[in-house]
């Protein structure tokens, strides 16, 4: 069986980061709404709670029934988890008077504690909830505090459960909880036995074999994006079963400058067999006009699903339809914690498997972006298109905000064009992680020579992540900035200011639709 761990997502804005900790342990992972059905969940190996925005003490808490997995299995119960565990078996909750949020100092009171081997006594940890634990159930014992909460870590005691029960009041998770990384270790290591055998040669080998179980003779129909995702993924399959994958690669007209040529070029010296379409007049005569993000992005689903099955229909005998979908696509797309909001609709979650009667298949879709290029570099794949920036699903129809036109997706791309020609020439393209020009709903005066103008503003987006899931605005040279800045007023005509988003995720996305 292959080792997982099941995180429980209780809606905290930390639960992906705990997954991601875990996967830098080369640990498996996988996160469900805490009120997953178990029998859904599958084999596990150890179970972690995550924290959570709301309180175990309001009327509409979120519940789950620790009896479920209590003994049976390795546990760690991280703030909302804790909490529930201290309501739940007979300890005490209550309202704080305010709110434990930001750095405190983790007092060790039992050294013995296999989750606490190496760490220092004092380390700095990260709380941040509302509610105190004020009695810890009887059948568990206190291993740690802080100067201000006697409550900071608990655990079951000997015998009273076959597999050990460790709660804490604390994120270790965040990297603000100094050695958290080196806890999560401990848990999974010392405590639930695991081996930390999850590494991109043991996920392509595992992933082949599957796909070759999966897929038998059958025909496979991929979606080409130009990116990493939908690249690794394509690779992944023909690794599986060859000729008998059909990519179909569609310009939508809203691809960067020179985009579609260039990316069939790439894939041409990848063996893969891609059917370039060139589409870009029916998507932009349906977007027209249209200033809605979200109905920007279903207008582009529904006709990338027309065309895509008018081209589907070339492919006779095709049973499945493969998508590169990644692990930030559904947690974002689904709500994984009940009492939640979609953040935004992602083109390549549903809709288009039963639309062509095709199964689906998606050998990604449990994988971080940092992951896909690992494997990608597994398999070999050009350096250069793993190190290829992110770029939205729906390309620039996101980046041009409000109403859609020709023209002024037309100035998108020329400003994006410089903006990331001049991060390659000043050696900066692979020092961050993604980069894009927004085009501004809004004109402004200007003077060129001497005539004023009014012309569009464009907002440049750097940012520097991991995975995408929180990102830090890139500290771009100044020098850089301004040689961006007078290229793209100088060249192109239409705009005449820019300006540099400055702004983190979260509170923004790193996207400004």
């Amino acid at each position: 069986m292959k080792e997982k761990v099941v995180i429980l997502d209780f809606g905290s804005q930390y639960t992906q980061l705990i997954a991601r900790r875990l996967r830098e342990l080369n640990v498996y992972c996988e996160i469900y709404p805490y009120n997953k059905n178990l029998d859904e969940v599958g084999e596990a190996n150890a179970f972690i709670l995550s924290g959570s925005p709301f309180s175990v003490l309001d009327t509409n808490a979120l519940y789950f029934d620790l009896n479920l997995i209590a003994g049976k299995y390795p546990i760690l119960a991280v703030c909302y988890g804790a909490q529930l565990t201290a309501h739940q078996l007979g300890g005490k909750v209550l309202k704080s008077e305010k709110r434990e949020y930001g750095k405190a100092k983790m007092h060790i009171l039992d050294e013995q504690c296999a989750l606490f081997r190496g760490l220092e006594d004092g380390a700095q940890i990260w709380m941040s909830h509302g509610d105190t634990i004020k009695d810890i159930p009887e059948n568990f014992e206190l291993i740690a505090n802080t100067d201000d909460i006697p409550v900071a870590a608990f655990q079951s005691k000997p015998n009273v459960y076959d597999k050990p029960f460790i709660c804490l009041q604390f994120h270790p998770e965040v990297t603000h909880s100094l050695q958290g990384k080196e806890l999560l270790a401990n848990f999974v290591f010392d405590i639930a036995g695991l081996s930390g055998d999850w590494t991109p040669a043991s996920f392509v080998e595992e992933k082949v074999e599957d796909l070759k179980s999966l897929l038998g003779e059958d025909k496979v129909l991929l979606g080409l994006s130009g990116g990493v995702d939908s690249s690794v993924a394509a690779s992944l399959i023909h690794k599986a079963i060859g000729d008998r994958l059909y990519c179909v690669f569609i310009d939508n007209g809203l691809l960067r400058k020179n985009e579609f040529e260039m990316v069939l070029d790439s894939y041409k010296h990848m063996g893969l067999n891609v059917i370039g379409v060139n589409a870009s007049e029916e998507f932009l005569g349906q977007l027209d006009g249209v200033a809605d993000p979200e109905l920007k992005r279903k207008t582009i689903g529904r006709v990338f699903i027309e065309v895509f099955e008018r081209e589907a229909k070339k492919i006779k005998d095709v049973k499945w339809l493969a998508q590169g979908t990644i692990y930030p696509d559904v947690i974002e797309s689904v709500s994984v914690h009940g009492p939640s909001v979609t953040i935004k609709s992602h083109h390549n979650v549903g809709g288009l498997p039963e639309k062509l009667h095709l199964k689906i298949v998606e050998p990604l879709r449990m994988l971080f972006k940092d992951e896909v290029r690992r494997v990608g570099k597994q398999l070999n794949l050009d350096a250069a298109l793993i190190g290829r920036h992110p770029f939205p699903g729906p390309g620039l129809a996101i980046r041009v905000l409000g109403a859609l036109s020709k023209e002024k997706i037309r100035l998108c791309q020329e400003a994006d064009a410089i903006f990331i020609s001049k991060l390659r020439k000043w050696d900066l393209y692979d020092k961050v992680w993604q980069a894009g020009a927004i085009l501004l709903p809004v004109q402004s005066v200007g003077v060129m020579g001497d005539e004023r103008t009014y012309e569009f503003a464009v907002a440049l987006r750097c940012v520097n992540s991991v995975d995408g899931m929180t990102a830090e605005w890139s500290k771009l040279p100044h020098d850089f900035l301004a040689e961006v800045s007078s290229d793209i007023i100088n060249s192109v005509k239409g705009i005449n200011r820019v300006v540099f988003d400055i702004s983190t995720k979260p509170p923004a996305t790193i996207e400004w639709e």
